[in-house]
């Protein structure tokens, strides 16, 4: 099993890199074939991926959450899953570069610097916790995606208002489209957020005694929550959408990856283990 883990951990990035290759060519070049060829590409790295998690959590007998590497590669397959997602809902598939090319960036990071460590501590071989943990990166990466489209949304828009039609406008999906496709992400993950708190406030309650409410990745997490739902909401009840839904697209997402990783290293406590 442990060849076989090493075998994936050395392939992934290939696998990502021929994917990236693929849906850079269909969008740069036009090639026919890449078109073809790209989906079927992501759905094989996608389950060679699955397949490296589970057995790198067989192995090692914890979750891949303990390391930051470990997590890289986490964050790396769920932004290709929640892509993939978000293509199979809507059909579009041309924008695929923009987004998969960050999960290729984090696979590569972790397949450089992972370690292997049977020795952890106690509270890390939860299954509970890498439930959190996943939904956690699976909903940070549905935010992720939602940014890159409001980001080709605000692209696109200010090409068009400059008359500039290359590539991007040639290529890109409608500002309807992207706009449509940026919701479907916020909603996908503001609904997988709300699980992970969930899971994590089940587990926080199992795993320690005395535990503040008031931790500040608690609160940040909690607030990063509030942006997402009210802007959802405030699109539901009094139609906000194009420019200015976007933007909050990218303001909700800066606002998560500070949380994630400023407030997570350096301001809390419990959420420490490594």
């Amino acid at each position: 099993m442990s060849i076989a883990v090493n075998v994936l951990n050395v392939a992934l990035p290939f696998f990502y890199l021929a994917t990236v290759g693929s849906y850079a060519h269909a969008f740069l070049a036009d090639y026919s074939f890449a078109k073809k060829l790209k989906t079927a590409l992501l759905a094989v790295t996608l389950v060679g991926h699955l397949i490296y998690i589970v057995l790198r959590t067989v192995l090692f007998a914890h979750p891949p959450i303990t390391t930051i590497f470990e997590i890289m590669s986490i964050v790396a397959f769920s932004i290709a899953a929640s892509y993939s997602l978000v293509e199979h809902r809507t059909g579009i598939k041309n924008t695929g570069f923009f987004i998969l090319v960050l999960a290729l960036v984090f696979q590569s990071g972790s397949s450089a610097f992972i370690q292997d460590l049977s020795e952890v501590q106690p509270v890390l071989r939860s299954n509970l916790l890498g439930l959190h943990v996943t939904s956690a990166m699976l909903g940070f990466s549905a935010f992720a995606i939602a940014a890159v489209y409001g980001t080709l949304y605000l692209m696109l828009y200010h090409n068009l208002k400059a008359g500039r039609f290359g590539i991007i406008y040639q290529r890109l999906p409608n500002l309807e489209k992207l706009e449509s496709m940026a919701t479907f992400a916020n909603i996908s993950g503001f609904g997988l957020l709300s699980l992970a708190i969930g899971i994590g406030l089940i587990w926080l309650s199992r795993a320690f005694d005395n535990v503040s409410y008031f931790d500040p990745k608690l609160i940040g997490t909690f607030f990063v929550w509030l942006v997402y739902g009210v802007g959802l909401t405030a699109k539901g009840v009094i139609g906000l959408q194009g420019r200015k839904i976007m933007i909050l697209s990218i303001v909700g997402f800066l606002t998560s990856f500070f949380s994630l990783t400023i407030i997570n290293f350096y301001f809390t406590g419990f959420h420490r283990f490594f």
